[in-house]
């Protein structure tokens, strides 16, 4: 598969805090589960999703993913929506009908997906940070992964827009 799309917005091409803020929206609603940064998770998968490294041949697969999984009706009815670790989020994916083979077609494990998912969002607050008068990195921050994310906003936006969030299975319409 090729690229995802044309190379992502360049500084100055928008002005950044819209643009993370949209690229934050972006990544939370393609999890398909609640916005969630990696302080709400347990401490060692917070560490995993802080040093993960963002790569272009993951978003590339990520991306595949996601087109594929948001036509996949959610099952609104299963219960708690709430993630308390990478590995409850990888599973709820798992339970959803055909989304194990979505993964496999794309080349991702659900738990990979989640963490690079949680890996931009937690970027995503990163540079919105460091662009603040003042602003530093984050500790623990990556500023290769801020840089990525700078790169690829656009490749994020184009994914939002061309994606929706699934629907319930019956209809009501998704988180």
């Amino acid at each position: 598969m090729s690229a995802p799309g044309p190379p992502g917005l360049r500084e100055g091409d928008m002005p950044q805090s819209q643009g993370f803020r949209r690229a934050l929206a972006a990544a939370a609603v393609l999890l398909l589960l609640p916005a969630a940064r990696a302080d709400s998770l347990p401490e060692a998968d917070a560490q995993e999703v802080r040093a993960y490294a963002l790569t272009d041949a993951v978003l590339n697969k990520y991306v595949k993913a996601t087109r594929k999984l948001s036509a996949i009706p959610l099952d609104c009815d299963a219960g708690d929506s709430g993630i308390s670790s990478l590995d409850d989020a990888a599973a709820k994916i798992d339970a959803m009908p055909g989304a194990k083979a979505v993964m496999k077609s794309a080349g991702i494990t659900s738990r990979e997906y989640v963490v690079f998912a949680f890996a931009l969002i937690e970027n995503a607050y990163a540079a919105y940070s460091v662009d603040q008068p003042g602003g530093k990195l984050p500790p623990g921050t990556s500023m290769a992964n801020v840089e990525f994310l700078r790169r690829n906003t656009g490749v994020i936006e184009k994914l939002a827009n061309e994606t929706e969030v699934a629907e319930c299975a019956d209809g009501t319409g998704g988180g």
